[in-house]
C-alpha cells in the first residue's frame, strides 16, 4: 500500500471508530432512556417500550463488537443520562421515546457515511430500525431521517 493510499485508510479507518464509538454511546443512552419509557407508559405501549428496550440492547452489543472490530476499546456506558426534558407521565414518555429514535438516526446516518461493508450495512439497518421507531412512537416522518437536522 502507498503512503497516501495508507494514511487514507487510516483516517477513514479513524472516521469509522468514532462514528461507531458515538452508535454505541447513543445506544447506551437508549438503553437507559427505554427504562424510563417502560416505567411511564400505559399498558397500550408498554410491550412496544420493551420491545424497542431490547432491540436497542442488542444493537448495543452489536456496536461495542464493531467498535472492538475496529481495533478500539468500546467506550462503557454512564451511570446515568441526562434527559432532554423531564418525563412525569405517558406522554412525555412517548415524547422522549421519539427524541432517542431521532437522535439514534442521525448517529447510525454519520456511521452509514464513515463506514465501509458490513459495518455499513448494520449502520444502514440501524438508521432503519430507529426511523421506523420514531415514526410509531411520534406519529410523522421525516423525508431523510437522519439528516433532517443537519440542513
Amino acid at each position: 500500500m502507498t503512503a497516501p493510499r495508507a494514511g487514507r485508510a487510516r483516517r477513514e479507518t479513524v472516521a469509522a471508530t468514532q462514528a461507531a464509538q458515538a452508535a454505541l454511546a447513543a445506544e447506551h443512552a437508549a438503553v437507559y432512556g427505554y427504562g424510563i419509557v417502560g416505567g411511564r407508559v400505559d399498558d397500550t405501549r408498554a410491550g412496544e417500550a420493551r420491545e424497542a428496550h431490547d432491540a436497542h440492547r442488542a444493537r448495543r452489543d452489536a456496536m461495542s463488537r464493531a467498535v472492538r472490530a475496529l481495533g478500539a476499546e468500546p467506550e462503557a456506558a454512564a451511570a446515568a443520562y441526562a434527559l432532554p426534558f423531564p418525563v412525569a407521565d405517558g406522554e412525555a414518555a412517548v415524547r422522549l421515546a421519539a427524541e432517542l429514535e431521532r437522535r439514534l438516526t442521525a448517529v447510525y446516518a454519520d456511521l452509514v457515511r464513515a463506514a465501509t461493508g458490513s459495518l455499513r450495512a448494520e449502520a444502514a439497518a440501524g438508521l432503519r430500525e430507529a426511523a421506523v421507531r420514531a415514526v410509531r412512537w411520534s406519529g410523522g416522518s421525516v423525508a431523510f431521517p437522519g439528516l433532517a437536522d443537519r440542513v
